[in-house]
C-alpha cells in the first residue's frame, strides 16, 4: 500500500514540529525517517497512524484520504521503542490481543486466532516461548513479540518508532538484519523512525532526512551518503571535514589548493568545502595539501589520522586502510593530502 503525505503541518504552541511536509512512500517500501531529536520524525509517524491530528495537509493510504479515519480504521501496525507489552499476559496472549478485542463480524473464531498466533511465533522465531511473560524475555525477544502483535491484525502498513532504541549495540545489529528479512517476506509498506544513521543506511530502501520539521533530502542510502544535498545532511550523515574557501569563475581556493568547480559555476564568493575522512588520500602525486600528523589511531581494519593543514591551520580527520605492512604515520610527520571527492556550499552569512 502506498502512503502519500501532502503539505502536512503541525505546531505545538510556538514550536513547529512539521512544516509543510510532502512525501510519497512506495508500495512495499521500507522507508527510514532519520534526523536529530525534535526534527519531526515521531510526529510524522504518529500523524500517519492517526495518533496525532495535523493542523494542515492530509494523509492518503492507498489513495484514500485517511484524515477522518480512526486509528482502527486505518489498519496500521505500530511498534514502539519500549515494547508496550502487557506484563500480565504471556507471549501468546500479547500477540493475540488485537484480534481478541475485535467485535461483531470482525472478530475471528478462536481456532483462527490460535493459528495466526502460531504463524507469527514462527515468523519472529519465538516458538516454544509462547507461555513466557515479558519479564522472562530479553529485550530483543520482547521487541519481537511487539512486532508480532503489530502484524497479527494484518495491517496495511507497518510503523516503527525507534524500535531498537532501548537495546544494546549487538542486539540492535542482529535485529536490523532480522527486520529486513521479515520485511522482505511480508512485503508490507514500512516506515521506521531512527536517529541512528548506521541503522537507516543499512536497513532502508530509501531515507528521508528531517531537520526542523522539513525534509532536507530523500533518496537511497547511497545517495544520501555520497551526494548530500545540504550542509546539514553532510554533517548529520557520517563524519565530515569542513574547510573554508573562496570560489570564483569555476575555481576553488581552499587552504592554498586550487580545485575545479565547473559543476557549480553559480557559486561565487566565500564557500565551505565538505570532505569525508575516507575521501582524503595520502599521496605524493598531483596538487596536495601539506599537513602535519597530530595523532593516529588503529581501529580494526582502518587507521585514522588527525592532521593540521599547513595553510589555513585547519585540522582534518583522515581514514585510511590499516594492517600489517601498511605505512604508519607517527605524530609530527609530514604528509600530503588530496581530496578524491567533496561537496561545496555557499558559506553561511
Amino acid at each position: 500500500m502506498t502512503i502519500r503525505i501532502e503539505n502536512l503541518s503541525k505546531r505545538y504552541g510556538d514550536f513547529t514540529a512539521l512544516d509543510d511536509i510532502s512525501l510519497n512512500v512506495r508500495d512495499g517500501e521500507l522507508l527510514a525517517l532519520l534526523g536529530p531529536s525534535g526534527s519531526g520524525k515521531t510526529t510524522l509517524l504518529r500523524a500517519i497512524a492517526g495518533l496525532e491530528q495535523a493542523d494542515g495537509g492530509r494523509v492518503l493510504l492507498g489513495g484514500e484520504d485517511a484524515s477522518q479515519l480512526s486509528v482502527q480504521a486505518r489498519r496500521v501496525g505500530f511498534v514502539f521503542q519500549h515494547y508496550a507489552l502487557f506484563r500480565h499476559m504471556n507471549v501468546r496472549e500479547n500477540i493475540a490481543f488485537g484480534l481478541r478485542v475485535r467485535r461483531g463480524e470482525k472478530r475471528w473464531p478462536d481456532a483462527r486466532i490460535r493459528e495466526r498466533v502460531s504463524e507469527l511465533l514462527s515468523l519472529v522465531q519465538l516458538e516454544g516461548l509462547e507461555s513466557r511473560f515479558p519479564s522472562q524475555l530479553s529485550g530483543g525477544q520482547r521487541q519481537r513479540v511487539a512486532l508480532a502483535r503489530a502484524l497479527a491484525i494484518e495491517p496495511r502498513v507497518l510503523l516503527l518508532d525507534e524500535p531498537f532504541g532501548a537495546l544494546d549495540a549487538q542486539v540492535r545489529r542482529d535485529l536490523r538484519r532480522w527486520l529486513r528479512e521479515i520485511h522482505d517476506r511480508t512485503g508490507l509498506t514500512t516506515v521506521f523512525v531512527t536517529h541512528d544513521q548506521e541503522e537507516a543506511l543499512e536497513l532502508a530502501d530509501r531515507v528521508a532526512i528531517l531537520n526542523q520539521g522539513r525534509i532536507e533530502q530523500l533518496g537511497s542510502p547511497a545517495e544520501t551518503y555520497d551526494e548530500p544535498a545540504s550542509p546539514f545532511v553532510y554533517s548529520f550523515v557520517g563524519a565530515v571535514n569542513r574547510l573554508p574557501g573562496y570560489s570564483t569563475q569555476g575555481r576553488l581556493q581552499v587552504a592554498g589548493l586550487d580545485l575545479d568547480l565547473r559543476d557549480k559555476p553559480e557559486l561565487q564568493g566565500p564557500i565551505e568545502l565538505y570532505v569525508r575522512p575516507e575521501h582524503l588520500a595520502v599521496t605524493d602525486s598531483g596538487d596536495t595539501w601539506l599537513a602535519t600528523v597530530l595523532a593516529s589511531q588503529r581501529s580494526g581494519p582502518r587507521q585514522r589520522l588527525w592532521a593540521r593543514l599547513q595553510e589555513g591551520d585547519a585540522e582534518v580527520e583522515v581514514e585510511l586502510p590499516g594492517g600489517a605492512g601498511l605505512p604508519a604515520y607517527p605524530t609530527g610527520s609530514q604528509i600530503r593530502l588530496a581530496p578524491s571527492r567533496f561537496g561545496v556550499f555557499a558559506a553561511e552569512k
